[in-house]
């Protein structure tokens, strides 16, 4: 998979909120899908596998099988490697936007 099949991958598991939610819910510590599953009780099972599954796509969840648990853990890697090509340079830019418009307004 390229650099931008992977990236794809990404900002489409990130576009959609309840996978954005999940990501958070496993930010503290890895969960079961079984817990997963109660925590987001709005959706059935198999809408929170499937969600779990764009995740997995994406490379943010690494789901690990002990005994007849799935544990599923965020790999917050690829959100870094977003960052550090999208947002980080243009967020250097953007600062130094607003360092010459408050010098122009002190002037």
């Amino acid at each position: 998979m390229s650099s931008e099949q992977r990236d794809d991958a990404v900002f489409k598991a990130l576009a959609n909120a309840k996978r954005r939610q999940m990501l958070d819910a496993l930010k503290d510590a890895p969960q079961t899908t079984g817990s997963l599953c109660e925590t987001f009780a709005e959706m059935d099972r198999c809408t929170v596998m499937q969600h779990l599954r764009v995740l997995e796509d994406a490379g943010l969840v690494i789901a690990r099988r002990e005994g007849r648990e799935r544990w599923n853990h965020l790999d917050a890697l690829p959100i870094k490697a977003i960052h550090d090509r999208w947002i980080s340079q243009y967020a250097g830019h953007a600062i130094n936007v607003l360092e010459a418009l408050k010098e122009e307004v002190e002037r």
